[in-house]
C-alpha cells in the first residue's frame, strides 16, 4: 500500500469537485471562510475548475470534465494533498473518465472527502494500492471554530496525528443554514457504542477499508470491483471494514449488506466499525438500524461496534483507507492507531 507525503508547512492544498462543487450556500461562504483558514495556517491554494460549478446533474459539472479535473489534479505536483469539495450524488458517472491506471504509476497523493467521495477513498487503494481519507470535505474546515474533529483531519493531512479517538457528543440536527452558513457542529447527544458480542472489550489489527454503502453496494459486480483481488492480496493482514450510509433506510442497510457479502467482498474481515445512519432511530417493518447490519454480518463472527463517529452525522475521525490499523474498544471509549 503507497502511503503519500504529508502537506508540508506551507504546502499546496488543492481542490476538486467530482461531486457536488460550492456554487450555493452554505457551502460556498463554508469554501470561501475555508480557505482563508488554510491561508493564515500558511498554505497556499490551488482552487480547481469545478469548485464553483453547479451545472452537472448530482455533481459540479459533465462527468468527463470532473474526471478530467480529478486527473489534472493527481498529475499536479505543486498541489501536495487534494480535498474535495463536497458529497454528491452521482460521482459513480465520473469513473469511467478518471485514468486509474495514470493514477497508479503517479506519486501517491492523499485525497480525502466522503459521501460519494466513497467513489475515489475505496478505490485508490482497491485499484491502486493508494492509501485515501476518508474524512471531512473543504467546507467544513470553514467553521467558526474548528471541532477536535476537523483538527484532527487536518493533523492527519500534516502527519502529525495518526491516532484517533471517538468524541463525547454528536450532532442530531445541524444548525448551518444558508443564513448562518459557518455554524460549528451542534453536538448534544452523547456517544452510545453498540457492541456485538455485547460487553466485550474489542482488540484488532487489520487493514481500514469501506465508506459509505451506498457508493459501495453501487460498485458490486462493475469493472470497478475488485474486492475479491484486494482481499486476496492482503489477506495476511485482514481487514476492518468501516461503514456509514446516508440515503439507505433500514432495509435498504440490510440488501446492501447482503449484496456485499454475497460478492465476497468480507473475506478475511476481522472487524467491522458502523457510523451512525443518517436516517437514525428508524425501523420499518420491526427491523431498526441495529439488526439490520446483525442479521448480515453476525455469521463472520468477528467483532461488530456499532454507532461509532464516522459518516453524516458529524463529529466523524477521519480514517486512512488502505492503511494497517490497531482498533480498541473498551467501555465506550474507541482508539484507532494508523500505522502511516
Amino acid at each position: 500500500m503507497r502511503i503519500p507525503d504529508f502537506l508540508s508547512e506551507k504546502g499546496t492544498i488543492g481542490f476538486v469537485a467530482p461531486a457536488f462543487g460550492c456554487n450555493i450556500e452554505p457551502y460556498k461562504s463554508g469554501f470561501a471562510s475555508a480557505g482563508e483558514k488554510f491561508t493564515k495556517l500558511g498554505h497556499r491554494l490551488d482552487i480547481g475548475p469545478n469548485c464553483y460549478e453547479g451545472c452537472g446533474i448530482g455533481i459540479s459539472n459533465t462527468p468527463e470534465k470532473c474526471g478530467q479535473e480529478i486527473n489534472d489534479y493527481f498529475a499536479k505536483e505543486e498541489a501536495e494533498v487534494l480535498l474535495s469539495c463536497g458529497g454528491g450524488e452521482l460521482m459513480c458517472e465520473v469513473l469511467d473518465h478518471i485514468d486509474f491506471a495514470k493514477l497508479k504509476e503517479l506519486p501517491p497523493k492523499w485525497y480525502m472527502g466522503y459521501s460519494d467521495n466513497t467513489n475515489l477513498t475505496f478505490l485508490l487503494p482497491t485499484l491502486c494500492d493508494t492509501a485515501a481519507i476518508y474524512g471531512p470535505c473543504a467546507p467544513a474546515f470553514g467553521m467558526k471554530t474548528w471541532h477536535p474533529a476537523i483538527q484532527d483531519a487536518y493533523d492527519l493531512l500534516r502527519g502529525s496525528k495518526k491516532t484517533v479517538h471517538g468524541y463525547p457528543l454528536w450532532e442530531k440536527e445541524s444548525l448551518k443554514t444558508p443564513e448562518n452558513p459557518l455554524e460549528p457542529y451542534h453536538t448534544t447527544e452523547p456517544r452510545i457504542l453498540h457492541l456485538y458480542p455485547e460487553d466485550q472489550a474489542v482488540h484488532v489489527k487489520g487493514r481500514l477499508i469501506g465508506g459509505c454503502l451506498d457508493c459501495l453496494a453501487n460498485l458490486v459486480g462493475t469493472k470497478y470491483d475488485q474486492v475479491q483481488k484486494f482481499a486476496d492480496r492482503y489477506q495476511d493482514d485482514g481487514f476492518i471494514w468501516f461503514l456509514e450510509a446516508c440515503d439507505l433506510n433500514v432495509m435498504s442497510i440490510r440488501r446492501a449488506l447482503w449484496q456485499l457479502s454475497h460478492a465476497g467482498w468480507f473475506q478475511h474481515v476481522k472487524a467491522f466499525l458502523i457510523g451512525r445512519p443518517l436516517q437514525f432511530g428508524e425501523e420499518l417493518f420491526g427491523l431498526d438500524q441495529y439488526e439490520a447490519v446483525l442479521s448480515m454480518l453476525r455469521e463472520y463472527e468477528v467483532p461488530i461496534i456499532m454507532d461509532a463517529d464516522i459518516g453524516h452525522l458529524p463529529p466523524m475521525m477521519p480514517l486512512v483507507s488502505g492503511a494497517m490499523a490497531e482498533l480498541t474498544v473498551e467501555q465506550n471509549e474507541i482508539e484507532i492507531q494508523m500505522q502511516i
